[in-house]
């Protein structure tokens, strides 16, 4: 996905004006050096640097100019940052949110229009640090992760077609533990290749059978890592092993003895968390597929949708819609029977297989359904030649684990409620609600 990305990039060289003869005016105009630095540094640096995964590197304005128009475009596209996720539909309260306000698009496009001056260059900010590729993102805010367990080794292949490494750990847990946060890190030297990395525990039942006790973690293109809700438990046993799914998909590098690495941080007595009052989490919503034996046809669309409820209240605390190349777009709704009222939770009209968010739900907007309400999954296939990221629309797509086959389901990490759990949450948020419609909160 990668290459296709840079191809397009690279293919629109062509709106790439001559640095020459610049325009330098910047009264009543934005500048790089005063504003638009700033968006870049914010936004755009930490995948635009030497030796990460952007294309071209945004360190400097000698670096960003010559992109100018192509930035500008994008931005206003928002295709960049890369967040596929609807600006007008579902909450829009999200933790780790990549999507540029309105104000920073409207000043790149600002300023490429006024010829994309570099002001004073004493308005620059100091350059930053960013994590490397083959370092925990978290670990900026978290530190280092309390707890690795790592997948066996797995010679990958310089070429060749997918491939799934599936090995079980022992989790080297002697206590069970409430996660605070958890992420997937692939290793630097086959982090093109890893296409995704599921991991989940397993324990001993009363057969002395390894049963699967949960889901772990789930790693793929572009996702930065969960951290679970306050007052919410994601258990990890004790005594357990870790199952991992792995898939590999060369990219013409080789890399031999690969591991693949969860790394866990836990709450502990300095973050006063009581596990004993504590409501489970879990990322066990691994769902809606459509049936899983759809057939998109030669230059044809489909969509497909799934249903899911619970006999008891829960809290959505985050959501990633996943699909391969013919997807397009994905969305959440929830349905009460009781009322035959329909509401869209969430949505991600422009999909991009390249990038696999998990969207999290900022601290009192977790949508809320209570028991008996229907969650739909809903996803939109385009296998024709206007799909840009469809590889072959000559062929016919089914459903499959492969790069070049389909899928059509969410991760969705929920919180198990009680009623009264359930109620109190609402009072708190109706609660909240008046108080900014009196103005009391801004």
């Amino acid at each position: 996905m990668r290459k296709n990305n840079v191809i397009g990039l690279l293919s629109a060289i062509a709106l790439v004006p001559a640095l020459a003869g610049a325009a330098e005016t910047t009264e009543g105009h934005p500048t790089y050096a005063k504003e638009v630095s700033r968006i870049i540094q914010d936004n755009c640096q930490i995948c635009h640097q030497p030796g990460q995964i952007g294309p071209m590197s945004f360190t400097s304005y000698e670096e960003v100019r010559p992109w100018a128009p192509l930035i500008s475009q994008r931005v206003e596209q928002r295709e960049m940052p890369p967040y596929q996720y609807d600006n007008d539909v579902g909450v829009q309260h999200l933790k780790n949110d990549w999507r540029l306000s309105e104000d920073d698009i409207n000043t790149i496009v600002s300023w490429v229009k006024a010829g994309s001056p570099l002001g004073n260059p004493e308005d620059l900010p100091e350059p930053r640090e960013y994590p490397q590729v083959g370092e925990w993102r978290l670990a900026a805010e978290l530190g280092p992760p309390d707890h690795l367990i790592k997948s066996t080794p797995w010679d990958v292949p310089a070429a060749g077609q997918d491939m799934w490494w599936e090995p079980e750990v022992d989790s080297g847990l002697t206590e069970t533990r409430c996660i605070k946060a958890v992420e997937t890190l692939p290793s630097a030297a086959a982090h093109g290749s890893t296409h995704h990395a599921n991991s989940h525990f397993l324990v001993q039942d009363e057969s002395g059978e390894w049963v699967t006790y949960g889901r772990l973690s789930e790693y793929a293109y572009g996702k930065l890592g969960e951290k679970t809700p306050e007052g919410a438990c994601r258990t990890a046993p004790a005594n357990s092993k870790v199952g991992w799914s792995i898939h590999y998909y060369p990219d013409g590098n080789a890399v031999p003895d690969d591991e693949v690495t969860v790394g866990i941080w836990y709450y502990d007595e300095e973050d006063k968390f009581d596990e004993k009052t504590a409501y489970r989490q879990d990322l066990s919503l691994y769902m809606l597929d459509g049936g899983g034996d759809y057939l998109i046809p030669p230059h044809g669309k489909l969509m497909t949708q799934g249903m899911h409820s619970f006999d008891h209240p829960v809290r959505i605390d985050s959501w990633q819609p996943h699909l391969h190349l013919r997807g397009v777009a994905m969305s959440m709704e929830v349905f009460y029977p009781a009322t035959g009222r329909r509401e869209t939770l969430s949505q991600a009209s422009n999909w991009n297989a390249g990038w696999n968010h998990s969207h999290t739900y900022e601290e009192g907007y977790q949508p809320l359904v209570p028991a008996g309400a229907i969650i739909i999954l809903t996803a939109w296939f385009d296998n024709t030649a206007d799909n840009p990221r469809n590889p072959d629309p000559d062929q016919w797509v089914g459903a499959g684990q492969r790069t070049t086959d389909e899928m059509s389901h969410a991760w969705i990490a929920v919180t198990h409620l009680d009623n009264e759990g359930y109620e109190e949450a609402l009072a708190q948020r109706e609660e909240r609600d008046q108080r900014m419609v009196s103005g009391v909160e801004q």
